[in-house]
């Protein structure tokens, strides 16, 4: 499979074309990867191709990671999350990302031989947070969403982030409101173009985070007007992370990894096969 690496607007990306392409135009599915590993583009490429997915899957490296990190190493990302784990690390990450999006989809639309309807968008982890802001903004129209061990209240997150400060967390009444804003159940119907939505949820992933996701299935089945739209699976043996550590290269695909590969790759031809 040919991989191709390169920058959209100065965002970092790995991509890979649809099997047998030729040259006509094809959709495309944009991801951002977990800071968890697999922690870069191109390492979260190898560990979720979704090879069997008829769209280029285009994979964006999140702010200060990949080729963005500071000095090749993690330190500077660690830092910021022991500065403040909610208003330094986790919601400036999510709202540059989502905020350098449209500028990079452009530019991917130049570079590459893909179609100029509605995108498909993947997020894990903290990268869900991302593709969440995507959607409830509305900037750009898309075809079908899948998020994999989503933090999807961004409280839970900083809970989980707790341990790296050292300490508990501070609340502030700006961390109140950003909590607020990254509230993604609260938020629920704010998601008005109601697009297919997949959470895939390891069984061994952290339980508020689990319980956040039947959460946002729960809220959002309640407003769709095709609730059989927003579809839960559950991944046994998973955990959190979805490749080995340090989870900054590309490496060969975990067995729990194939296992969620799986599920996307049949969710996502389903669903771009059914609006091409």
């Amino acid at each position: 499979m040919k991989t191709i690496t390169g920058t959209a607007a100065g965002v970092p990306f790995t991509a890979l074309p649809p099997e047998g392409a030729d040259d006509g135009r094809a959709p495309l599915l944009v991801t951002w990867h977990m800071l968890d590993a697999p922690r870069t583009d191109a390492a979260f490429a190898a560990a979720l191709p979704m090879s069997g997915v008829p769209a280029w899957r285009v994979h964006l490296g999140m702010p200060m990671c990949g080729a963005r990190m500071v000095d090749g190493r993690v330190d500077a990302v660690l830092e910021l999350a022991r500065e403040d784990a909610l208003l330094s690390f986790l919601a400036p990450f999510t709202r540059q990302a989502a905020e350098e999006f449209p500028a990079a989809l452009a530019a991917l639309r130049e570079q590459l031989p893909v179609d100029d309807g509605p995108v498909g968008v993947l997020g894990a982890s903290l990268g869900d947070a991302v593709a969440l802001r995507v959607l409830t903004t509305q900037r750009i129209p898309v075809r079908a969403a899948a998020l994999v061990n989503p933090a999807v209240r961004v409280r839970s997150a900083v809970g989980l982030v707790e341990g790296i400060a050292g300490h508990p967390y501070r609340w502030t009444e700006e961390a109140h409101r950003t909590a607020e804003e990254l509230d993604f159940v609260a938020r629920a119907g704010d998601l008005t173009g109601q697009p297919p939505l997949l959470l895939v949820s390891g069984e061994q992933d952290h339980p508020a985070l689990r319980a956040d996701a039947a959460d946002l299935v729960g809220a959002l089945r309640a407003r769709y007007a095709r609730p059989e739209e927003v579809e839960l699976v559950s991944v046994p043996d998973l955990a959190h992370p979805l490749a080995g550590e340090p989870g900054l290269e590309p490496a060969p695909q975990l067995p729990v990894a194939k296992a969620v590969d799986e599920v996307l790759t049949r969710w996502f031809a389903r669903q771009l096969a059914s609006r091409l």
